[in-house]
């Protein structure tokens, strides 16, 4: 006689072999500040302060592109590269199929697909509808530091990509 069934659910085993450090409500916190950390990234690119987002990395947290060898390690670093954006630039960021898995306590992975609209030159208003730049995802690695989880690698995998159009002053005034 199968008696899991009888067992307290945190007992269970799981059927893909995981352990589970966290009970189910700790482990849905975790999940979830992980996953409200990966929308304020994005929010602070398009609505912020671009630098800031080095504040939602580790100390040592590594921003990267799985092609082109390219590769921003530290805060400091990532705040230079994130705040050196245009000033004059207009993007907007869609993230879907969130997937948060819990490692440990105090260490997690996700996925997450995204979609960038991007233009530099806009001075203001709405502009007519424009293809993305960018489709890829993201693949990342958090760690809980001081009870804050924080992203210590962000890795960019870009599917599709083109130039960032930059507007000419008539199509920022006329939206055009």
């Amino acid at each position: 006689m199968d008696t899991t069934d009888a067992l307290d659910p945190r007992d269970r085993p799981d059927p893909l072999g995981r352990s589970d450090p966290l009970d189910p409500v700790g482990r849905l916190i975790a999940e979830r500040a992980c996953e409200r950390l990966i929308v304020e990234f994005v929010r602070t690119l398009d609505l912020g302060e671009p630098g800031d987002v080095a504040e939602l990395f580790t100390p040592d947290g590594v921003w990267g592109w799985a092609e082109g060898d390219r590769r921003i390690a530290g805060r400091d670093a990532l705040r230079a590269y994130f705040a050196g954006r245009p000033a004059d630039r207009l993007s907007r960021r869609l993230c879907t199929n969130i997937l948060v898995t819990l490692t440990s306590a105090s260490t997690a992975t996700a996925s997450t697909y995204f979609t960038t609209f991007r233009v530099d030159g806009h001075t203001g208003g709405m502009l007519p509808p424009r293809l993305p730049v960018q489709v890829g995802r993201y693949e990342d690695t958090f760690r809980k530091v001081e009870g804050r989880w924080l992203l210590a690698v962000r890795e960019l995998f870009l599917d599709f990509a083109g130039p960032t159009e930059r507007l000419t002053p008539a199509d920022a005034r006329t939206g055009d």
